[in-house]
């Protein structure tokens, strides 16, 4: 007998005398319907993959109409608003009132046809041409209006307060720095002559202005033997210092330090 694959016959003889409740049985039954079932859906999807490009063209595209309703817009710049200026100073004052003459025309006429003579020189001299003659008043009260509320300038108080090196941005310093200050101190200070001065220290405090300036000198403890009054001295005639400096201005600044005096040898 010869077996046709393509027909069930062939799982019947493979299967008999064995459990066809197992699956298998079932599974080679049904794989012809299977196999075409696949088919038919494969073949389905790709006829609409291919065709898609043609699906989309025929699908009208939205932005097409929106290009086409831009093209009929048409956009109309306005001139920009006028705004009027605010704060304007008030008019000027009339002018006082003078008198007017009225001018004539000078006309080529027969003398029996002249209504009106024009004026003479005189009468017109200090006065306005017009179309008519009116009597002015050269007395009357001149009328001003009040003044607008133009833009306010502010004026900026000077700055004379006394700064603490403390709380100071830029301290006062002299030239060269403070190892300078102290040896100009020692080349101008007057030794103590006297073999009984222990040595010691002179505190004192002054007022470093704007300018580089000291001012307000004042010995706050001193060693005795007129070491006072001679830093005092050496202090009135000392080089201005580089200022001080507070939010980018120069400012006046306390400035406190010790000199330090030898024992004579």
């Amino acid at each position: 007998m010869k077996l046709d694959l393509f027909k069930r016959q062939w799982i019947d003889i493979v299967f008999e005398g064995r459990n066809k409740a197992y699956g298998a049985y079932e599974l080679r039954k049904e794989n012809p319907k299977t196999t075409l079932r696949s088919l038919l859906i494969g073949a389905a999807i790709f006829g609409l993959a291919v065709a898609s490009p043609l699906i989309a063209d025929l699908i009208p595209d939205s932005s097409d109409e929106d290009v086409s309703l831009d093209k009929k817009i048409v956009t109309i710049k306005l001139p920009p608003k006028e705004e009027q200026p605010k704060d304007l100073p008030p008019p000027p004052p009339p002018p006082p009132k003078v008198d007017q003459v009225k001018f004539v025309k000078p006309v080529v006429a027969k003398s029996e046809e002249i209504v009106e003579e024009p004026p003479k020189m005189e009468e017109i001299k200090d006065k306005k041409i017009g179309d008519e003659t009116i009597k002015g008043d050269p007395d009357a009260p001149l009328t001003l209006e009040d003044a607008g509320t133009g833009p306010v300038q502010q004026v900026v108080e000077e700055d004379n307060n006394i700064y603490n090196t403390a709380g100071i941005e830029v301290k006062p310093d002299f030239p060269g720095g403070i190892n300078k200050f102290y040896s100009y101190i020692q080349r101008n200070f007057q030794p103590v002559d006297d073999e009984n001065f222990p040595g010691g220290k002179v505190f004192v405090s002054f007022v470093v202005e704007k300018d580089g300036s000291l001012t307000d000198i004042k010995i706050l403890r001193d060693a005795g033997y007129g070491t006072g009054k001679e830093a005092e001295r050496v202090l009135k005639k000392c080089p201005k210092w580089v200022p001080g400096e507070q939010n980018g201005k120069k400012v006046r600044v306390l400035y406190s330090l010790p000199i330090s005096l030898p024992k004579p040898e």
